[in-house]
Parts: structure tokens; C-alpha cells; sequence
């Protein structure tokens, strides 16, 4: 019970917002709103690293590694190729659904549309709630929002992992940058990005009580290789939102 209602009171901040922004639509959109919404929860929910080593024939990954259902733990089981696909099929869920709402209705509802797709990554319906991270689908979230902040943000995370050798601190550094580079874009994208960096560190309150305790581990696979998956991850994204927004302008 107590998980449930912290889920809820979770949720309030998303919910105040969203009917703020709603006080500027026209009332008779509401509910195509609310269905566009509820299908960008849908979609951020779908549990790619989940799915990837399932058919993979590496069974159930939330009883494998440290059993998080994400591109991490993706990579203990199936390498650097599982990591990859894993960011980057995490990423597209979380463009599609900004893309999704930006089409319906403006810059900030794709915004708002974006953070509710990283809130189902995290608390899919289809795992009892219980999913990843967040880290590859805030990466998606950003590309999809300026691909300038993801370019930023991206080095700034190699700047703080690579020297480092911890990738929970540097996606650690990213979330607390977020509402900053939010606020840049968008008074209102930036309050979106308030509850979403809290939730975002939230989801990875366990890594930061180890880390506080010198207990973290430090990334397992070569980070020049952990580098250059996600450059590469990083530019063929941003390849594709370059498509999008040309075809659609």
C-alpha cells in the first residue's frame, strides 16, 4: 500500500502541470489529450531489455546481474550489442512519444508527453511496476527536446564517466542538469523537468546510498567502448530526428 500511494503522490506533480497547460487548451481536446497521454505511458513502458534477452534465449532478466531491467544489465548478459540496442530502442520509445504529443499539441505538451513515457519506463504496468532506470530513455527525451542538450549532456557524461569509471554519477550529474537545460527551452518545459529530475534520481536512490557507502560498481565494459556505443547510439538518433523534423516541416 505504501508503495502504491508514494506512486501516486509521485504522480501529482505530472498531473498539476498537465492541467495547468491544459488551461490554455480548448476544453474539447481534453480527451485526446488524455489519450495521447495515456499511449505515451504505453509506449515508454515497453520493457526492451526485458524483451532483448528474453528472445535472446537468456531468460528473465530481472534474475540475472543485479537484476534491474535495464541496458546495464542488458550488457552483462548479452555484451556490448544488447547494451546498444537496448539505449537505443529506449531512446526511440521516449522520441516517439514527444514527437507524438509535439504533433497533437505544441512543444510543451510533446515535453510533458516525453516525461510521462520515461515515468513508464520506470513503473511499467506490464513488470508490477517495476522497470529501469531511465537514464537511455532521459537520453531520448533530450534528442527529442533540442539535439543540442543531448549533445551537451552527452559529453557532459563522458566527462564525469569516463574519468570517473562511474556511470551511475555521471547519470547522476545529467538529471540534476536537466531542469536547467529545460528552463533554457521553456518556462513550462522546465517545470516539467523539475518532477521528472526528482523521479529520475528517485529511481536510482539504491546506486547513490551504495555510492555514498563506497560500494558502487564501476562500469564493467571497456569505457572507450562504452563510449563510443553511445556516440554511435547517439548519432544515428539524432540522424533520425534530423529526418523527422525535415519531413514534417
Amino acid at each position: 500500500m505504501d508503495k502504491v500511494l508514494s506512486k501516486v503522490k509521485g504522480s501529482k506533480a505530472f498531473l498539476l502541470i498537465f492541467f495547468m497547460i491544459c488551461d490554455t487548451i480548448n476544453p474539447m481536446n481534453y480527451w485526446i489529450y488524455l489519450i495521447i497521454i495515456i499511449i505515451s505511458y504505453l509506449l515508454g513502458s515497453i520493457p526492451f531489455a526485458f524483451l532483448l534477452a528474453k528472445f535472446a534465449g537468456h531468460g528473465d532478466l530481472r534474475r540475472v546481474g543485479s537484476g534491474n531491467i535495464g541496458a546495464t544489465n542488458v550488457a552483462r548478459v548479452m555484451g556490448i550489442t544488447g547494451f546498444a540496442l537496448t539505449w537505443a530502442f529506449d531512446m526511440a520509445k521516449v522520441v516517439a512519444a514527444v514527437l507524438l504529443g509535439r504533433w497533437a499539441g505544441g512543444v510543451v505538451f510533446g515535453a510533458l508527453c516525453g516525461a510521462i513515457a520515461i515515468a513508464g519506463h520506470i513503473f511499467p504496468v506490464w513488470l508490477k511496476w517495476k522497470g529501469g532506470k531511465g537514464v537511455s530513455a532521459l537520453f531520448g527525451y533530450m534528442l527529442a527536446l533540442h539535439p543540442v542538450i543531448f549533445m551537451a549532456q552527452g559529453l557532459i557524461w563522458l566527462a564525469v564517466a569516463l574519468p570517473t569509471g562511474y556511470s551511475s554519477l555521471a547519470a547522476w550529474v545529467n538529471w540534476i542538469l536537466l531542469p536547467l537545460f529545460g528552463f533554457a527551452l521553456n518556462f513550462w518545459i522546465g517545470m516539467i523537468s523539475i518532477p521528472l529530475a526528482a523521479l529520475g534520481l528517485w529511481a536510482q536512490r539504491e546506486n547513490i546510498k551504495r555510492f555514498l557507502a563506497g560500494n558502487e560498481s564501476k562500469m564493467q565494459m571497456q569505457p572507450g567502448k562504452f563510449a563510443l556505443v553511445l556516440i554511435l547510439v547517439g548519432l544515428l538518433a539524432l540522424g533520425l530526428i534530423v529526418f523527422v523534423r525535415f519531413r514534417t516541416s
